[in-house]
C-alpha cells in the first residue's frame, strides 16, 4: 500500500500532469477525465503517436480532437489551459511551452505513459504520486507505483513494489499477425503518404514513401495507425499498424489495453488518497 504522505485525503488536488498523449496514455486520460481529474498532457512539439484518432497528442497538431466524446484542446500557457479544463476538455501542451504552465500548475499527481522503456527519466521527487507506465519504471525508485502494459494475465495490475515485465519488442499479436501488422522506417527522412486511417488496403499495396525507399503493406486489412504525412523520422520509428480484422470502426474506439492500465492507475490513486 502507498504511503500518502500529503495527509489530503479525500480531498485530493484534482490536477494531474500526464507525460504523453500516444494512444495508451490517452486511455488514461480519458478515464482520469471520466472520474473528475483535470488532465494536462505535456508532449513533444511534434508527437509521434500513429493511432491518432484515439491519441489526444493530435491536438497539437489539429488545435483540437475529440476521442471518444471527450475533447482535448492545445493551450499555450496557464490561463489557455484553466480556460480548457473549466470547458470541460483535456489541456495538451508542447515541451516548448511548459515553462509557461508548469511552474503554476499545482499537480501532485504525475503519470508518465511515454512508454521510453529503457530512457526512463522520471522520478519520484517530481509529486507526492509519480506513476509510471510499463518497462524502465521501479516502484519504489523512480516511482511510487508501476502499471503493467505487458498483455496477459498481470495487464493493468498496479506494482508497489518491483518493476513491470521487460519489454519484449514484439507488437501484440492480432489474429496471429505480430511484428508483420506493423510498419517501421527502413531509413530516416521525411515520411510521405497519401493514405489515410481507416482505409482499407491489400498486402503489397504501398503505404508511403521515405526519400527513395517504398513503405509496402505485408498484410491485408485495415490502417488502424499513421504517422501524418510530411513528418520526419529516425530508422525504425513506428509509422503506423494494419489492423487484420478488417473494420474501420475499431480505429476510433480506446483499445482494451489502454483502458485496462488506466484501470490500474485508478487504482494507485485511490489507494494512495484514502491510505493512511
Amino acid at each position: 500500500m502507498l504511503e500518502n504522505k500529503s495527509q489530503l485525503s479525500p480531498q485530493i488536488n484534482p490536477r494531474v500532469l500526464l507525460k504523453g498523449g500516444g494512444d495508451l496514455a490517452s486511455g488514461v486520460a480519458y478515464r482520469l477525465h471520466k472520474t473528475g481529474f483535470k488532465v494536462l498532457i505535456l508532449e513533444k512539439d511534434s508527437p509521434l503517436a500513429v493511432r491518432r484518432t484515439v491519441a489526444y497528442a493530435s491536438a497539437l497538431y489539429e488545435e483540437e480532437v475529440e476521442v471518444e466524446r471527450v475533447k482535448a484542446v492545445k493551450v499555450t500557457d496557464m490561463t489557455s489551459c484553466e480556460k480548457a479544463q473549466q470547458q470541460g476538455k483535456i489541456a495538451v501542451t508542447s515541451l516548448s511551452r511548459q515553462e509557461e504552465i508548469l511552474p503554476y500548475y499545482d499537480n501532485q499527481i504525475v503519470i508518465d505513459g511515454r512508454m521510453l522503456k529503457d530512457s526512463v527519466d522520471t522520478d519520484c521527487k517530481e509529486a507526492s504520486l509519480v506513476i509510471g507506465l510499463g518497462p524502465g519504471f521501479i516502484a519504489g525508485e523512480n516511482c511510487h507505483a508501476v502499471i503493467e502494459t505487458c498483455r496477459g494475465h498481470f495487464l493493468g495490475r498496479a506494482i508497489y513494489k518491483g518493476a513491470a515485465e521487460p519489454d519484449t519488442g514484439e507488437p501484440g499479436s492480432i489474429l496471429g499477425y505480430s511484428r508483420e501488422r506493423v510498419l517501421h522506417a527502413p531509413i530516416e527522412g521525411e515520411f510521405k503518404t497519401n493514405k489515410s486511417i481507416g482505409d482499407e488496403i491489400d498486402k503489397g499495396d504501398t503505404i508511403g514513401y521515405i526519400k527513395e525507399k517504398v513503405i509496402t503493406a505485408e498484410i491485408s486489412g485495415v490502417i488502424r495507425g499513421l504517422l501524418p504525412s510530411g513528418i520526419y523520422v529516425s530508422r525504425e520509428t513506428k509509422l503506423g499498424d494494419i489492423d487484420p480484422r478488417n473494420n474501420p470502426d475499431y480505429c476510433y474506439y480506446i483499445s482494451d489495453k489502454a483502458l485496462a492500465v488506466a484501470g490500474g492507475v485508478l487504482e494507485a490513486i485511490f489507494n494512495w488518497t484514502f491510505s493512511s
